[in-house]
């Protein structure tokens, strides 16, 4: 499965985002969208796994969950918008991870790329880092990669400095 990851559009969608994703069988989306409209573009483009996110409005959040427990090929993802990272989990984000044991954990919030192995939970963190204009991040950062079986595999990162957007 080749998988597009992206976080925070806050309702944008930079257009470089559909060439990058292209091939991506399904998208991750993992909070902080910002708008229905950006929900329905999404949805149309690729298959959508989706999380409300902090800004996401009551209409967002009566259609989405604030997160989800999957199985993608042989991999058990746990998808959330606020969570912390290794060593740093919300009291929340940490009970689903000790209950749940996921192979992958994908986050949102922070406007930071982050991907790291957390030794202590024994899985791969994720946070695409931030795809909209809005926020302090320096660059919209998106991630794809693949999963085969229990992998990750072939991961990239999209940056695209934010001047003028």
């Amino acid at each position: 499965m080749r998988i597009g990851i992206l976080s925070d559009t806050h309702s944008y969608l930079h257009p470089k985002m559909f060439d990058f994703f292209r091939d991506c069988d399904e998208i991750w989306h993992a909070g902080d969208i910002g708008s229905a409209g950006v929900l329905d573009t999404l949805t149309v483009f690729k298959p959508l796994r989706a999380v409300y996110g902090n800004i996401d409005d009551a209409p967002l959040r009566a259609i989405l969950p604030e997160h989800l427990i999957f199985t993608c090929e042989e991999m058990k993802v746990f998808l959330v918008h606020i969570a912390g990272y290794p060593g740093h989990y919300n009291v929340n984000a940490r009970k689903i991870i000790e209950n749940e044991r996921p192979d992958l954990v994908v986050t949102g919030h922070s406007h930071i790329l982050k991907v790291l192995f957390d030794h202590k939970y024994n899985h791969l963190h994720i946070n695409p880092g931030a795809a909209g204009r809005y926020g302090l991040h320096k660059s919209i950062t998106l991630i794809r990669l693949e999963i085969v079986k229990s992998e990750a595999k072939n991961m990239e990162v999209l940056d695209i400095e934010r001047n003028g957007i």
